[in-house]
């Protein structure tokens, strides 16, 4: 077929599917499942987590500090927690979010001792899905590796709880070894550099097994393994309402098996309006430093930031990348995690005056939004403001970033399967009007 065709298939489809943007308003549909105020359409029930990120006072929302909890704990408690016991945590906030609760110390040595030794590939798995049909997409990738565990599973249909939980463990383990993996062949096949596929470490836990199989020498810093889990556990989980959450919950309630459900999850986060984020900051980030002589001088990066809003650099979208969050009004609370451990990681790669920039960049944009649009809503930076930065540092390049993402957002995807397994009871399917006008058939020979 030529691309004829396809241009004026195009063409046609668009002319059929016009809809008045005004009958969404008289018919009151909730695009994008949220309400007239933003706030999300109340679709389900969870104690896996809560997001908060404003208040109704008087029917209105109001800003507020941002606040995560999983399993009803404060993050930011969360984190201090096992830092002051100077522990990486991934492995007890997955427990957390899995079973309810945080594991005393038996009880997190026997999930570690589930958890850890399901991190390797199957050799013929390696040699099939990521070497020979090599993606250019590593999240294309790890789909494709998700679903060959389905045809290795001698149970992957079995929905009962212990097997979906043996499934959950399993992909938990699996996926960073999957995305260190595809990037290997990735980097191999499209850029000619030499393959490194190294085995899972025993010694280590997920965060150190990642760095050291990313790494030809192996090598990392006690620090760098602390900043990886760090972001691990900010990202497990938020909320069940976010796209790809809400994916795994939509497709887990057709009672189909762990790996589709996982499968289609990792699909809504390859959109870039879900799993791009940071990434786009880096983009923007690149060009601030391209333009700024300056880093520290503020007037000058508020000049350029003032373009980038004014739409007359950049992208030219008006959009100041990593601020403002669907959520999250006068903080998010993930960022203020993660900026503080990000400063200390700068210092140690002597890239502090850059993490000045975005300290200049995170202070002038809501006074810059005000002055060019005049407005007033209340904006924070995000997480991904400072995780791009984070994930820079350590060396990790940008086509993984969105994948790390998806290795750890796989534990807060595993525990709403199970939420929807036990609580759902109904498959999720919402409602469509349609707005076609009534038409009678029309033969072959009166068509035009």
């Amino acid at each position: 077929m030529s691309n004829d065709f396809f241009e004026k298939a195009s063409q046609k489809l668009m002319e059929s599917n016009e809809i008045d943007r005004n009958l969404y308003t008289e018919l009151d549909v909730k695009r994008g499942l949220r309400n007239a105020d933003g706030s999300g359409v109340l679709a389900g029930l969870t104690k896996i987590s809560g997001v908060v990120g404003s208040k109704k006072i008087d029917g209105k929302l109001e800003p507020v500090e941002g606040n995560l909890m999983y399993r009803g704990i404060d993050i930011v408690d969360l984190v201090s927690g096992y830092q002051k016991e100077g522990r990486h945590g991934f492995a007890e906030v997955a427990h957390l979010l899995l079973f309810g609760n945080l594991p005393n110390s038996g009880e997190l040595r026997v999930f570690e001792e589930n958890l850890y030794p399901r991190m390797g590939l199957p050799r013929r798995l390696v040699n099939a899905s990521i070497l020979t049909y090599t993606s250019s997409h590593v999240m294309n990738a790890l789909q494709r590796v998700v679903q060959t565990l389905y045809v290795m599973d001698d149970n992957p249909d079995d929905i009962s709880t212990p097997n979906v939980i043996r499934q959950s463990m399993e992909l938990i383990a699996k996926l960073p070894t999957a995305t260190a993996y595809s990037l290997m062949a990735l980097k191999h096949k499209f850029n000619g550099e030499a393959l490194h596929i190294a085995p899972p470490n025993s010694d280590y836990d997920l965060a150190q097994n990642f760095l050291y199989m990313l790494r030809p020498n192996g090598q990392f810093s006690v620090l760098e393994a602390e900043l990886l889990d760090l972001a691990l556990i900010l990202h497990a989980e938020h909320g069940g309402g976010n796209n790809s959450s809400f994916t795994a919950h939509v497709v887990s309630s057709s009672h189909t098996d762990t790996y589709s459900a996982i499968s289609a999850a990792i699909g809504s986060l390859k959109g870039p309006l879900h799993g791009a984020a940071n990434a786009n900051v880096m983009y923007m980030m690149s060009n601030v430093k391209d333009n700024v002589k300056d880093w520290k001088d503020k007037d000058e990066v508020a000049a350029y930031i003032e373009k980038i809003v004014a739409k007359k650099a950049h992208d030219k979208t008006g959009l100041v990348y990593g601020m403002g969050h669907a959520v999250y009004t006068k903080s998010d609370p993930r960022a203020v995690v993660l900026k503080d451990k990000a400063r200390d990681l700068a210092n140690a790669k002597g890239r502090s005056d850059e993490y000045q920039l975005y300290l200049n960049i995170e202070e002038l944009t809501p006074g810059i939004f005000q002055k060019v649009k005049g407005s007033t809503k209340v904006i924070s930076p995000n997480v991904d403001f400072f995780s791009g930065f984070v994930y820079d540092m350590l060396g990790f390049p940008q086509e993984i970033y969105t994948p790390l993402f998806a290795m750890a957002r796989v534990v807060g995807w595993c525990a709403h399967r199970m939420d929807e397994l036990l609580n759902g009871g109904r498959i999720i399917r919402p409602g469509y009007k349609s707005v076609a006008e009534k038409r009678s058939f029309t033969p072959m020979k009166n068509r035009s």
